[in-house]
């Protein structure tokens, strides 16, 4: 064999592998966030706000320990001193917070579809976004995606009598967090740390009052409930971790459909582990979602695969 063609073999190799592991931490982060529901359910005594707390402080802990243990805590430091990167991170704080306090409040009320449903319009809600504030331009198929996934929501805030806010506040916290983050110069990791060291100032110091006034669950609910608490840093850094990794090793094509796998995994678990009643009359509006959901993705394939015969 010919030293180019041996070179080629070893370069075709080392693109296989970093696409095979690229799609199995993909496949890992997603699966994560799927079963993410019962990892909350054990919180279940636990107010939502204070999970919120103690998530930003034991993730902001461990991020900047790992962050530090790779040698980039510069990043971190430059990041805080742009003005503009900095306000930007702290909005992104915000957004993830509202997310995170809307997902573990459902959770733990019983509302696991209603945050599945989040999450399968998210990918539609940042489309939209793209064409409100960044003058996108869809094609057919995304324009009638889109369309289909708001008859769905209209039809689910008609039969149910109210529009289904638990899933509009998750989709529309993630979709608008995405567009900021798009623009913010900085690796997730850093940028994680960052969004959660300048929310920790409020965060410790509300868990500090609590704990003032003996109204705390830290301490008060037994060993499990603060080890649960302490992983809450770690169950939110693991996975964000290993989508970023993922992510820069598969094409966009395979992240949009992997992405699909925690919402359907959250409504599986909502349907037939936390049994949250699913009617004939509110399948309906998910199935027109679910239609949404299919006519992007397979628009999402085919415009990939024409960019690869090009």
């Amino acid at each position: 064999m010919s030293a180019q063609k041996e070179s080629a073999v070893v370069a075709t190799s080392t693109a296989a592998a970093k696409h095979r592991s690229g799609l199995i931490a993909a496949i890992g982060a997603f699966a994560f966030w799927g079963v993410f529901p019962l990892y909350l359910n054990l919180l279940a005594a636990v107010p939502a706000l204070e999970i919120l707390a103690q998530r930003i402080v034991w993730c902001c802990v461990f991020v900047i320990g790992w962050v530090a243990a790779r040698g980039e805590l510069g990043a971190i430091r430059a990041a805080l001193a742009n003005r503009g990167t900095r306000l930007r991170l702290a909005a992104t704080g915000v957004l993830i917070s509202i997310n995170w306090l809307t997902y573990v409040w459902a959770i733990n009320n019983g509302h696991v579809i209603d945050a599945s449903l989040g999450y399968f319009i998210n990918p539609l809600v940042s489309v939209a976004l793209g064409v409100v504030v960044l003058s996108e331009r869809l094609n057919r198929a995304q324009w009638t995606a889109v369309g289909l996934a708001a008859a769905g929501v209209l039809y689910l805030a008609i039969v149910t009598g109210r529009p289904p806010w638990i899933s509009l506040v998750l989709a529309m916290s993630f979709g608008l967090y995405g567009l900021i983050r798009k623009v913010v110069a900085v690796d997730s990791l850093p940028a994680l740390a960052t969004e959660t060291l300048l929310l920790t100032p409020l965060a410790a110091g509300y868990l500090l009052w609590l704990g003032a006034r003996g109204a705390g669950a830290f301490g008060q609910l037994g060993v499990p409930t603060d080890l649960l608490l302490l992983g809450s840093g770690i169950a939110t850094a693991v996975p964000l971790a290993m989508f970023a990794y993922g992510a820069r090793r598969i094409p966009l094509s395979t992240v949009g459909l992997t992405q699909y796998l925690a919402p359907s995994m959250q409504f599986l678990l909502g349907v037939f582990f936390f049994d949250e009643p699913f009617p004939r009359a509110r399948a309906i509006g998910f199935i027109l979602i679910w239609c949404a959901l299919a006519i992007y993705a397979a628009d999402g394939l085919r415009r990939s695969r024409r960019a690869v015969q090009i």
